[in-house]
């Protein structure tokens, strides 16, 4: 790990800890309210972002392989896992959303430095560098914190996230953002989207690993 990697690991940390010291505090039953993603759950939320870090290290442990690993079994099985960690207590679910974090970060630290250049497929996507996992991770956190509706909003990104240059859909997803009310849990239909019924194969607006198998590539914004 370099120190620009190291760097980003760093920041990734802190914004994990910022998303840990929200999620441990909301009441369960806050947990099942409406997040400001239309049709989610801010426990369905916590959850994407859980399987999400464990996805993530899927891709890293194949570059340190060499091997062509995806970052999951199927859109079945991701929705499955999904489903079962929502449905979590708010205690249980802090703490698997922390220990996905940790794994992911511990297998990051430890990787070669040539497994950072090896490319890695998630469906939906173009192949990219396992360099950019740490990207993508630290977008997915910073965003989908702000989707929770708790309070916490792009004023409180750090200046260094905030200005940071990203690729597409990455730097309209973060632009997506900025329009949110601090603790509004109807900001995304008061912006005029529909609030629509999850359905089971439907991707997570904002998503950073793409679509599952079979489905379309999610739009740049939602």
């Amino acid at each position: 790990m370099d120190a620009a990697q190291r760097e980003l690991s760093d920041q990734i940390d802190q914004a994990t800890q910022r998303l840990l010291d929200d999620a441990r505090v909301i009441p369960e039953g806050d947990l099942r309210a409406p997040s400001l993603l239309p049709g989610w759950s801010r426990a369905r939320v916590l959850a994407h972002l859980a399987r999400g870090a464990d996805a993530m290290r899927s891709l890293l442990i194949g570059a340190r392989s060499g091997r062509d690993q995806g970052a999951h079994a199927g859109a079945e099985a991701w929705q499955a896992d999904i489903e079962r960690t929502a449905a979590m207590s708010g205690k249980d679910l802090a703490a698997e959303l922390a220990d996905s974090a940790m794994a992911l970060r511990t297998l990051a630290r430890q990787l070669p430095d040539q497994a950072w250049q090896v490319r890695v497929r998630v469906p939906g996507l173009a192949p990219f560098p396992a360099a950019e996992v740490l990207t993508r991770r630290l977008v997915e956190v910073e965003l989908h914190h702000c989707d929770l509706g708790t309070g916490y909003a792009s004023a409180d990104w750090p200046e260094v996230f905030a200005a940071m240059e990203l690729a597409e859909p990455m730097r309209s997803q973060r632009a997506d953002r900025l329009g949110y009310q601090p603790g509004s849990a109807g900001a995304g239909a008061a912006r005029g989207r529909p609030v629509a019924a999850w359905k089971p194969g439907q991707g997570l607006p904002g998503s950073l690993l793409g679509p599952g198998r079979g489905r379309k590539p999610l739009p740049a914004t939602w």
